[in-house]
């Protein structure tokens, strides 16, 4: 683009980002090369008044990158501003998605209303649970089961011998349990990940391909990155995310990624979901991920794909429309 953008970040404290591996920080270095001006904020200092949002903003200048403790950024000019005095505005708060994120959709929402151009869509961020969204695109996943009742996840292990459960607001691998074919701790189990039959929770048949990684496969406007990055499990887990210690390896993309991929990805760009994390063990889609996907870093570290440059492509040409 001729000229620059003013770019709206809303994203967790600055201090609590790491810059060397943020997936955040890599699209605002990515924007600035290109001469966007880049803001950012909290969701904590958006606030709605006779019809318009705004928000306590501060621009930032990008350091180029150094050693982990480096400074990454110099706090320039700050002020209130409207959203809608944007060209966009990026949601990249990170999970849990609780009732102040729910909130902040609400807020951005408003912010639509008075023009400001969002990404994603807050109303898309509502409509899609990163674990219930597959529901929709049953033709891709394994037999799955959404409830909170003990006595049909009971039977849904009976049915199947070997089944991962998993609350429906977890990240992290948080929260995730793999019952065995004959598991002697299942109603212990069922009744810690309910609480009791208080708490609606997934149920999947396990994939034993999950031994060659948790696939994140990227879909940016609708596109599919053409390498995923692997999350495979350290020795003696059976969970591949990052966050409980697996290990990362990037690698392209299978002919069932792709398949996967291009089979939805046009369906949630249409719905504003301008970037989403898919999660694929083997063949199979397990999560979609949409309120703050990751991997950029390392899929350009390992693989030498200029990820979050596909992400500013597809930012400049939604903001053109």
């Amino acid at each position: 683009m001729s000229q620059g953008l003013s770019l709206l970040f809303v994203v967790d404290p600055l201090p609590t980002l790491k810059a060397y591996k943020d997936s955040t920080v890599a699209m605002m270095r990515a924007a600035a090369v290109r001469g966007h001006d880049i803001w950012t904020c909290t969701t904590a200092d958006m606030r709605w008044r006779e019809g318009r949002v705004t928000e306590r903003a501060q621009r930032l200048q990008l350091l180029p990158a150094g050693d982990k403790a480096a400074p990454w950024f110099v706090e320039l000019d700050a002020g209130a501003r409207a959203l809608a005095g944007f060209d966009a505005v990026l949601m990249r708060k990170d999970p849990p998605f609780d009732t102040e994120f729910l909130y902040a959709t609400h807020l951005l929402s408003a912010a639509q209303r008075d023009g400001a151009a969002v990404f994603n869509d807050p109303r898309a961020l509502r409509d899609h649970n990163e674990k219930f969204a597959i529901t929709e695109f049953a033709d891709f996943t394994v037999p799955t089961l959404v409830t909170r009742e003990i006595e049909a996840l009971r039977e849904f292990h009976r049915d199947l011998g070997e089944v991962v459960v998993k609350p429906l607001d977890g990240m992290g691998g948080i929260g995730i349990f793999v019952l065995q074919q004959h598991e002697p701790n299942l109603n212990a189990i069922l009744e810690t990940v309910t609480h009791n039959g208080a708490r609606t929770v997934m149920a999947q048949r396990y994939i034993p391909e999950i031994r060659n990684g948790d696939k994140r496969v990227l879909l940016i406007g609708g596109a599919p990155v053409p390498f995923a990055l692997a999350r495979i499990p350290k020795p003696g887990e059976t969970r591949g995310n990052l966050a409980a210690g697996g290990i990362a390896r990037a690698q392209p993309l299978t002919d069932s990624d792709r398949a996967i991929a291009e089979g939805i990805g046009s369906t949630l760009a249409a719905r504003g979901l301008l970037l989403v994390g898919l999660d694929v063990i083997g063949d199979y889609l397990t999560e979609i991920n949409v309120t703050s996907p990751t991997c950029f870093v390392e899929i350009e570290q390992q693989a030498g794909f200029d990820v979050a440059g596909m992400f500013v492509d597809a930012l400049e040409k939604a903001v053109s429309r």
